[in-house]
């Protein structure tokens, strides 16, 4: 039965589009187009995140600020195995998959910090890929209040990962 689903949207849209007198082909190579073009825009982006992300993780930077970071983990009940986690999460969605991926290997999906890592995972965003694409592609020069409100955001999304598994599961 779901192996239906696609293609009976897809002949939905078609018929959709015969009835309202659409040409189908030439919109969707419109859109394909379009969607090209915003990727050529996104590019430059990309490649800067990406390169900046490999040389944090190689210079050993993300090691120092875990380290420096770990007296506030401990005060505030933040998993210090995540803590590398959370500085990665704003950055690289990849990145913090990589870093997830090493929490529940060490130490296992039922673990206080595996189960932290899974709710930081799924509450919280790549802030700093989302505010450069989408700026770059609407051409957004100045960011306000963009970045300040969305770090707040992830912290307290840090935290309240840590609080809820806390509550529900204990320590």
């Amino acid at each position: 039965m779901t192996s239906f689903v696609v293609p009976c949207i897809i002949a939905f849209i078609l018929l959709y589009g015969l009835i309202k007198k659409v040409d189908v082909f030439d919109t969707f190579i419109e859109g394909a187009k379009e969607g090209l073009q915003t990727t050529a825009q996104i590019l430059p982006a990309l490649v800067a995140i990406l390169t900046a992300i490999a040389m944090f993780r190689a210079s050993g930077a993300l090691d120092a600020f875990t380290a420096a970071l770990s007296p506030v983990s401990d005060a505030l009940y933040f998993p210090k195995e995540c803590l590398p986690l959370a500085l990665m999460r704003p950055v690289s969605g990849s990145g913090a998959l990589a870093l997830y991926r090493d929490i529940i290997a060490q130490n296992g999906p039922d673990s206080f910090a595996g189960r932290v890592a899974s709710v930081l995972q799924g509450s919280t965003e790549t802030t700093f890929y989302t505010i450069a694409v989408y700026y770059s592609v609407t051409k957004v020069k100045n960011t306000r209040h963009t970045l300040p409100s969305s770090l707040t955001a992830d912290f307290v999304g840090y935290l309240m990962s840590a609080l809820t598994v806390r509550l529900f599961f204990g320590t």
